[in-house]
């Protein structure tokens, strides 16, 4: 059987990627953020992309088979957990999963998967995920939906992200069984071969360090020949002083007051702001890396472009396009490859 995807609210590509791994090809993809847009068009040619607000596009305009799968999660800025400001019933991006509806109704793939943030599942007080789990019923749709770690399923980050599959095989989908319980890919098993950088640090394309390869390495590194992109943010001379004084697993409590003059009321400050990765574990969520200050686990700056994009395990010859700043938001904003290849697999693994 021929696997047929599309990709809405695609960003770059992270979902699609995990996609093409498991067996699907992707037809069309979607997405009206420009530099993400670049990003998807450079990493799969062979989809047919279209730069627009999903509310201008008929999708029969742009394929003419009906695909065995539909995916993608609207943009989640009202749902998340960290966002208190924006997280109610009125916020215009709450109600764009209605669009994704309308191209379930239209298409009728066989399967649809809908991702969103961890805090989608308590939204409301549980009742979100009732009323889009009941929108889908109404399609003919049967529904299972769960929250996954990232880090079961061999990505060195502790990322969490809710899912809701749906099939009109009659199927009770089950989640795939977590594969990395008791020992995790850590942040040293994904960036220990990359280069030594500084501050700053524009390197386009450099060598890989001569290990011994792991399991993770081995995949992250299928066809690349040099680690590209090993770009770091410039941060002032302030900033990398008080990198000095926090160690693996600290946040910015490491810092001495004399450093954190500028803030008025350190009690204010983000658990996550100034936090130096811990080598021997899954990072932190890496979601606004630059803005919250993630530190490399032994080098006093912040993750580069190429690191970041490992702990989500986007693959070496995945390029990113724009300003490193359009670059982190696409990488913070990714669905990990490797967690949608998971969901992938147990998809087409349990469809009749």
């Amino acid at each position: 059987m021929r696997y047929l995807g599309i990709d809405i609210f695609s960003g770059a590509g992270g979902m699609s990627a995990g996609a093409l791994q498991a067996g699907i090809n992707i037809q069309l993809a979607i997405d009206n953020n420009l530099y993400a847009g670049k990003t998807y068009k450079k990493n799969h040619p062979e989809t047919n992309f279209i730069f627009d607000d999903i509310k201008n596009v008929n999708p029969l305009n742009h394929i003419n088979i009906n695909p065995f799968i539909l995916f993608g999660g609207p943009p989640c800025q009202g749902f998340s957990l960290s966002n208190t400001r924006t997280r109610n019933d009125e916020n215009e991006k709450n109600k764009l999963f209605k669009e994704f509806l309308r191209f379930l109704d239209v298409l009728r793939p066989i399967w649809f998967v809908f991702e969103n943030v961890e805090g989608f599942e308590l939204f409301n007080k549980g009742n979100t995920v009732k009323l889009v789990a009941n929108e889908f019923k109404n399609l003919g749709y049967n529904i299972s939906f769960k929250t996954l770690s990232a880090s079961d399923f061999g990505v060195p980050q502790t990322r969490k992200r809710f899912f809701m599959i749906g099939n009109i095989q009659n199927v009770d989908f089950q989640f795939p069984v977590p594969l990395y319980l008791e020992k995790k890919v850590t942040v040293w098993d994904a960036i220990c071969d990359l280069p030594i950088l500084e501050n700053g640090s524009k390197v386009a394309i450099s060598n890989y360090q001569d290990i011994e390869l792991n399991e993770y390495l081995s995949y992250i590194r299928q066809d690349s020949k040099n680690p590209t992109q090993n770009i770091v943010s410039c941060n002032e001379d302030y900033v990398i002083e008080r990198y000095k004084y926090i160690k693996q697993g600290q946040n910015w409590r490491a810092i001495p007051d004399v450093l954190m003059q500028n803030y008025k009321n350190k009690r204010n400050c983000h658990s996550g702001i100034y936090k130096r990765l811990e080598a021997n574990k899954p990072s932190v969520v890496i979601a606004n890396y630059r803005k919250n200050m993630l530190i490399h686990p032994f080098q006093n700056r912040g993750l580069s472009v190429r690191e970041a994009a490992r702990l989500q395990s986007f693959s070496d010859n995945f390029y990113f396009e724009g300003s490193i700043t359009h670059i982190q938001q696409q990488i913070g904003n990714a669905v990990p490859p490797l967690l949608a290849k998971a969901i992938f697999e147990a998809i087409i693994k349990q469809s009749k």
